[in-house]
């Protein structure tokens, strides 16, 4: 070393920095919680799911902490060389016979939870089965009682809770997938055919349901929510349903804007001339949560903004553009539309 030279510095972090990166460590366990968490489950079938991945999880730790032991051992601990009989029987039961136990034991576990986890099966009946057709970018949703008419509702599904409900998933047009982590695991919506999944809640709240197969420009904005009741808020609910909304019976300018727009050539609102069905049903549109698949908060605003600008609020959805309604026009249309309860 020259007369000159200076030891290298250590590289220190500051507190502020190690802050910074605390913070990006614990990043990944806002996932563990939330309405769309499927570590924090509130359905039958997402409490399995949720046990199965800790399971693994364990299972996975377990055996990096061994191997990470038996790497410190040899490199930091034994000096002295060892045989070689013995690096093999190291090599016999620390990297064969111990990961092979922990994922056998892993992969039993998971095939003995994985009947529970499977489609509706005939020998369960449920009381309540939901007729779910995805297209781009909606739901439509028909609930189905063994006694009473159907209830046509669109972009939301609402669900007793400890009571199973059997879904039968089919599209319009191309794959989708039906998916509410906090409740259960996913299945496809394939043309053509039905496939069926069965639903347990188990927790009253509002969780958010999504499409988890890219179908398109909105795909990301292809999501519901998902409401799960008591039982009696439930068939309250339901039977709320069944015929007109209150809000038709008023009538008055939002209603005549929207027949003379042309609106009812796509949307169904029960009780009036607008009979169409390539669009959403807005029959008690006024009592949903959600516009647009969650796209926006059902509110009178929201309405008017998605009524005028839809093209922009959801790219690649067949609804057109109403650009150059006036603002009083748009805001009758809005109001009239929330109106529907």
């Amino acid at each position: 070393m020259t007369e000159n030279a200076q030891p290298a510095a250590k590289t220190r972090i500051s507190p502020p920095g190690r802050v910074v990166a605390l913070s990006f460590a614990c990043l990944p366990l806002v996932s563990c919680s939330g309405i769309q968490s499927a570590l924090d489950p509130a359905g039958e079938e997402a409490g399995q799911v949720a046990m199965l991945f800790w399971a693994m999880v364990i299972g996975g730790l377990v055996i990096w902490a061994f191997m990470v032991a038996l790497s410190l051992y040899a490199s930091r601990w034994k000096r002295h060389p060892i045989s070689e009989e013995a690096a093999g029987r190291v090599i016999l039961w620390g990297g064969v016979a111990f990961p092979v136990t922990v994922l056998t034991a892993l992969l039993a576990y998971a095939l003995w939870l994985m009947p529970s986890l499977r489609p509706f099966a005939d020998q369960e009946q449920a009381e309540l089965r939901i007729e779910v057709v995805g297209s781009q970018f909606w739901w439509h949703v028909v609930y189905h009682r063994p006694e009473g008419p159907p209830v046509v509702s669109a972009n939301e599904v609402r669900l007793p809770v400890g009571k199973r409900v059997e879904f039968s998933l089919t599209s319009a047009d191309m794959i989708h997938s039906f998916w509410i982590p906090a409740l259960g695991g996913k299945m496809d919506l394939i043309p053509g055919r039905t496939n069926r999944i069965s639903l347990l809640a188990n927790r009253e709240g509002t969780y958010r349901g999504q499409c988890a197969e890219f179908c398109g420009t909105s795909h990301a904005l292809m999501a519901f929510p998902a409401i799960a009741m008591a039982q009696s808020d439930f068939d309250a609910w339901l039977d709320a349903r069944i015929g007109p909304s209150t809000g038709v019976e008023a009538g008055g300018d939002g209603q005549v804007l929207f027949l003379g727009e042309g609106c009812g050539d796509c949307h169904r609102v029960d009780g009036t001339p607008a009979q169409g069905t390539s669009g959403p049903d807005l029959s008690h549109m006024g009592s949903r949560l959600t516009i647009g698949a969650a796209a926006l908060d059902n509110d009178a605003e929201m309405l008017a903004r998605f009524i005028a600008h839809s093209a922009s609020v959801k790219p690649g959805s067949q609804m057109p553009s109403y650009p150059d309604l006036s603002v009083d026009d748009l805001n009758a249309i809005a109001a009239w539309l929330k109106g529907l309860q």
